[in-house]
């Protein structure tokens, strides 16, 4: 059969089509599209039994109904989050869902920190400036980490690698999570409730999921308790932060940098060539005039290893499926 992928990056696709070769051989073939899964593009799925969609795909109702429509009953998700993807309207469909639930935590962990150090020590500044021969130190002051204290929400894989390079910074830690994590406990790190950590932490990192919970987790007031000179970072989803609040926030002259891998608004934007067009999302116009914020295209889990072990991931997931199996990264087994 043909299998199709949507959103495939051109870094992406030799990595996906290694691993199909691998373990197909030719019995199935791969298609790769770079558009991505919307209302617009659904048709285009008919006829193909399995789908492979990405974070920025949109599988609502109406979408899935259209797949279930033109043959597909199943879909391999090659991210770990799946907030983008409607479960109940799938399992009403009779459609299988799974997902990558987890891939390498230190390609997320490592560019969050990347962010973190470029905010903090003005790099893109100071690179532009050099560029332009132009050497002066005026507006490029950062500081130690070292004896400060780093706020990590979300403990997980992620946020567990997130807190052992901060450790090695020499950083104090403040956890906020539902569960403690063993790992984190014994870098000594302190778990405390989330608005003692906003008020105390020098650096927030975000490494929580999209929930209902957590949407807008940085919100007016949490932004309110961080300190003038805080440094935010989110490389995990995102809606987590109320971008409204974060704008008047930085309108109010607070917070020494924010670096965000993720936008509440990102889907039809990112991993898109907008470049030769009006940007009509205000917002997000608006983020990038401030000299402080960083922002790049959702790129923190984009390293040869992780996408080499999502890709993998997929293609087991295709496997079981194929096999009549459900695994740890079925999210919805059709019946």
């Amino acid at each position: 059969m043909e299998i199709v992928a949507y959103g495939v990056l051109s870094d992406e696709e030799p990595l996906l089509r290694a691993a199909f070769d691998k373990a197909f051989a030719g019995r199935h073939e791969l298609r790769c599209l770079r558009l991505f899964l919307d209302g617009d593009t659904a048709l285009t799925t008919a006829g193909h039994e399995i789908v492979l969609s990405g974070v920025n795909d949109t599988l609502d109702a109406g979408v899935l109904r259209t797949l279930a429509a033109g043959g597909t009953r199943m879909i391999a998700q090659r991210s770990t989050g799946y907030n983008n993807i409607d479960l109940t309207a799938a399992r009403e469909l009779g459609v299988t869902v799974a997902r990558v639930s987890s891939y390498s935590p230190y390609s997320v962990a490592e560019f969050a920190w990347t962010l973190a150090l470029a905010v903090n020590r003005r790099i893109v500044r100071a690179a532009h400036r050099t560029r332009e021969f132009d050497f002066r130190l005026d507006g490029l002051m950062g500081r130690d980490l070292r004896g400060r204290t780093a706020g990590v929400v979300g403990t997980g894989k992620i946020g567990s690698a997130f807190a052992a390079i901060a450790h090695g910074f020499g950083m104090r830690l403040l956890g906020w999570d539902i569960t403690e994590n063993p790992d984190c406990l014994a870098l000594g790190m302190e778990y405390v409730p989330r608005e003692r950590l906003f008020a105390e932490a020098d650096l927030v990192s975000l490494h929580v999921p999209l929930l209902p919970e957590t949407h807008h987790l940085v919100d007016a007031d949490a932004l309110g308790l961080m300190k003038d000179d805080a440094i935010l970072v989110n490389s995990s989803r995102g809606g987590l932060v109320d971008t409204d609040a974060l704008l008047a926030t930085l309108r109010a002259g607070r917070l020494t940098g924010v670096g965000l891998d993720v936008y509440e608004e990102e889907a039809g934007v990112f991993f898109l060539d907008k470049s030769l067009e009006v940007m009509t999302d205000e917002r997000l116009a608006r983020l990038m005039t401030f000299s402080n914020v960083l922002l790049t295209s959702h790129q923190a889990y984009f390293t040869e290893d992780a996408v080499g072990q999502i890709v993998r991931t997929t293609v087991s997931n295709i496997e079981d499926y194929l096999a009549g199996r459900s695994g740890d990264n079925t999210l919805v087994a059709a019946t």
